[in-house]
């Protein structure tokens, strides 16, 4: 039970610490946007990013890799927060370099497709684990 804790709690703190300025989305379309559909493959994913906690070497790392997407200013790239009034989740994989392999969206949009694309290829700093999972809430 207090593993299941602490992961929970790892997992907040990073969505909470990686969470992005909110984009204000105005006009008629946005208040009558309908939620967009899950993506069922992303529970595994995240299943596997609360899998690396508790660790010291992957927190210190989230902070360092929130310190890093933050300064690069990655989620301000290509407009994709204007695409949607609702926020998404991205889970990026890193190799043992810290380059994106893979990304998955917790929903199936524009917006998640306009995050894939920003964040594909980008290289993070390199990671203590590898492959690394990196959860990163853009609102």
């Amino acid at each position: 039970m207090r593993n299941t804790c602490m992961k929970l709690s790892a997992l907040c703190a990073a969505l909470l610490l990686a969470a992005c300025q909110t984009t204000q989305t105005t006009g008629s379309m946005a208040q009558e946007e309908a939620p967009s559909p899950k993506n069922p493959a992303f529970t595994s994913e995240m299943a596997k990013f609360n899998a690396q906690f508790p660790n010291a070497k992957v927190s210190k790392y989230e902070d360092e890799s929130i310190a890093f997407n933050n300064a690069q200013k990655l989620d301000e790239r290509g407009n994709c927060h204007g695409k949607s009034k609702y926020p998404v989740t991205i889970m990026l994989l890193l190799d043992a370099s810290g380059k994106v392999t893979n990304a998955v969206t917790d929903v199936e949009n524009g917006k998640a497709a306009c995050f894939r694309q920003t964040y594909a290829s980008v290289q993070f700093p390199k990671p203590p684990i590898a492959p690394y999972r990196k959860a990163i809430l853009l609102k």
